[in-house]
């Protein structure tokens, strides 16, 4: 008898009483049932309005007799017609509210044996990252070959218990943001939260364990100020609390805490590096490829797609294989029995952290290849785990030279990208000094963003100014070392490269010695323990 079919007017129709709800009711504070009735009898125009709350028996009382007194009815039909009416309304509301939570419930994908199959068999596979860069490649990732494998297998880490974190830097335009949702792309919608803008308290409602293992993708960093303090905690503590001052039925002031659990993986964009330091400590930083050949590439492909010759289906089919192979990595223990001989170069700045992240990331790339490891029970406690091979170091060391180098230079990113920049010129030019104008024109960089990097570089003496000779109406430059970049690579690249030296040296005697959490036992002797 309840007609919703308008939002705004309901309508509830009986043979003796014809009630409109007008403005419909709400969906939230299920403990009342706010309303603004429209009373009369069917054919009659003699209307009565009331705004009554219907879980208020007093009220209802109260609005029985004044209905019975003004149309002329008997009190007895009009509370019977408010009781049904209560009741149908409370039931549509349960049902409304059952609907819409069902709908903005994530759709989790159930594989099927072959998919499975598949995907299984793909993890198995040799070179799997580099398998793993050519799927990314072919679901619209264009050029970014590092960069996206790196931010893939961070990605990834979000369903250990330490993940990873990862901040796009750039400057604007250059495909900061569209790098990050390409990726994200690849990572299952359950397993992901896509995150505009934020209020400053958003993070702590959520439910309890509704962030745990997620991924949490931030579009631009600015848009999420206000939240980057309980983030950052997030990230390091993995769980936030706040203590709120809240009312219960009775009217009564407690004392509640509001906790929300991870761990999280945060990834975010912005083009100011130095503002969110605190953020950067945390992650590792992706710098974009702004180089000419990059902009060819996506010049290239923006043509062919508007020619239409692109294959989006292929597209669209590496892009579901990729997620159905996230889909069949499961959480597992991972021991790097090696971790002892990893020792970062001495170049690099906040050694402490830094390696944390460098160890955690060879973590990651075995747990991407635990279908490619031998599982492993520890004899106390019967945990199982997967330990990490020279292999995984290798690529680690491979995929993470860029960010140690980074990790390692005085300068922020963007200048040491114009640094870099300049120097290639000068060396095409066969010239060792310059002006600003001339520099600006060619670079095409903006006059204040050139003088700010002119600044940094100055007083870190990357450049020089040199004396004004007689005559001379503009100021030139010089760059003191031109070498200092690469010298600082290769010893990365020496001290990466004696780790594995140092591995790959171990006698067979010293290799058996090396700790893990206890002797393992394959996986079938443990099962047949179990068994007996």
């Amino acid at each position: 008898m309840l007609d919703t079919t308008h939002p705004h007017n309901y309508s509830y129709i009986t043979k003796h009483l014809e009630i409109h709800i007008l403005g419909g009711i709400k969906f939230n504070n299920l403990e009342r049932m706010r309303v603004t009735l429209s009373i009369q009898k069917p054919k009659n125009h003699n209307v009565l309005r009331h705004s009554i709350d219907l879980y208020n028996d007093n009220t209802i009382e109260r609005l029985v007799r004044k209905v019975a007194e003004r149309i002329e009815i008997g009190t007895s039909v009009v509370r019977q017609c408010l009781q049904n009416l209560t009741s149908e309304l409370e039931q549509y509301r349960i049902d409304q509210i059952d609907k819409e939570r069902q709908e903005n419930e994530n759709y989790i994908r159930e594989l099927d044996t072959k998919e499975k199959q598949v995907a299984t068999k793909f993890l198995k596979s040799n070179d799997l990252l580099q398998k793993t860069n050519e799927l990314i490649g072919k679901s619209g990732v264009i050029g970014e070959e590092t960069n996206r494998l790196l931010m893939y297998l961070i990605f990834t880490s979000r369903k250990t218990n330490n993940p990873l974190h990862c901040i796009s830097l750039g400057s604007s335009g250059v495909g900061k943001t569209h790098l990050q949702s390409k990726v994200a792309e690849l990572i299952p919608d359950e397993d992901k939260v896509e995150i505009t803008v934020l209020s400053a308290n958003a993070f702590y409602y959520f439910n309890r364990t509704e962030l745990q293992h997620k991924l949490i993708l931030i579009e631009d960093l600015d848009g999420a100020e206000s939240v980057l303090y309980p983030l950052r905690e997030l990230q390091s503590k993995k769980r936030i609390t706040k203590t709120v001052v809240h009312k219960d039925r009775k009217g009564t002031t407690k004392t509640i805490h509001l906790t929300v659990e991870g761990p999280v993986s945060v990834s975010g964009c912005t083009t100011q590096e130095s503002i969110y330091e605190d953020n950067s400590n945390r992650s590792f930083l992706l710098y974009i490829d702004e180089s000419s050949e990059q902009d060819k590439k996506i010049m290239h492909y923006q043509r062919t797609e508007s020619a239409g010759r692109i294959n989006k289906q292929e597209e669209c089919s590496a892009s579901r294989f990729l997620r159905d192979v996230q889909r069949m990595l499961k959480p597992i223990k991972v021991i790097n029995p090696y971790a002892e001989y990893l020792e970062l170069p001495e170049s690099v700045f906040k050694p402490r952290r830094t390696n944390s992240h460098y160890l955690q990331f060879i973590e990651a790339i075995t747990f991407y290849c635990q279908y490619q490891r031998e599982r492993k029970y520890d004899e106390q406690t019967g945990e199982e785990y997967i330990e990490t091979t020279v292999q995984d170091i290798q690529q680690a060391n491979k995929l993470i030279k860029e960010t140690l180098l980074r990790k390692s230079d005085e300068i922020t990113g963007a200048c040491r990208n114009y640094l870099e920049e300049l120097k290639k010129y000068l060396h095409q030019n066969t010239q060792t000094t310059f002006t600003a104008l001339e520099i600006r024109r060619r670079l095409k960089v903006k006059k204040t963003t050139q003088w700010r990097y002119h600044k940094q570089l100055i007083e870190s003496y990357y450049l020089k100014k040199q004396p004004k000779k007689k005559g001379q109406t503009s100021i030139k430059y010089e760059i003191t070392n031109p070498n200092e970049y690469k010298e600082l690579e290769q010893q990365i690249t020496e001290a990466l490269q004696e780790c594995v030296s140092k591995i790959d040296n171990l006698s067979d005697s010293d290799r058996s010695t090396v700790p893990t959490c206890s002797t393992p036992k394959t996986e079938q002797a443990t099962k047949t323990k179990r068994a007996s």
